[in-house]
């Protein structure tokens, strides 16, 4: 199967080939999707995330050509896998056109439009009223004691949102405070 590691210390492999279609959960939920490259498939599961299908695959259709990235599964407990099998890391191309990565450092400016919550329930950040996204994670934002209305100011790593409109900023630093 054609693949190479780009980058040697987190063994993160980059695979392209054509989207089969999703795998499922037990519970109705999708946790991984199929790729074929040369007719062999390779598996990739979307386990780190948590969220599910990530985003960005939402509008993915059969046959159309990836670049996938993720780091190799060790073998499993329940037995051997019919193929290769990878934890999802990140989506790197669509049909040759490659996602937008992480922008450098960058800041983000605006008025808490509403507080964001993790899965779990634990506010973990705030959406901006020109849309941007702040992540802080949920100790971040028991430092910051934010209120819709209340001036953000964040500086962080900076990806567009996967639905078009506005950013997500991981946040290092917000409103002059050092995020732990």
């Amino acid at each position: 199967m054609p693949h190479h590691n780009f980058h040697e210390t987190v063994d993160v492999w980059s695979v392209e080939g054509r989207f089969a279609h999703y795998l499922y959960s037990p519970k109705g939920g999708i946790e991984g999707m199929l790729i074929e490259t040369d007719g062999i498939p390779t598996q990739f599961v979307f386990e780190r995330h948590g969220e599910g299908l990530p985003a960005q695959l939402a509008d993915i259709r059969a046959g159309q050509t990836l670049v996938v990235e993720g780091i190799e599964s060790p073998p499993s407990p329940k037995g051997e896998a019919a193929h290769t099998v990878y934890r999802f890391e990140r989506l790197a191309a669509i049909d040759g056109k490659p996602l937008p990565e992480a922008q450098p450092d960058d800041s983000v400016d605006g008025r808490v439009a509403r507080i964001h919550y993790a899965r779990h329930g634990e506010a973990n950040g705030v959406v901006l009223d020109n849309g941007d996204f702040v992540h802080t994670r949920p100790q971040g934002f028991a430092q910051l004691n934010l209120k819709v209305g209340d001036r953000v100011q964040a500086e962080g790593r900076v990806r567009p949102l996967a639905t078009g409109e506005g950013r997500v900023v991981e946040a290092a630093r917000v409103n002059d405070i050092e995020m732990e």
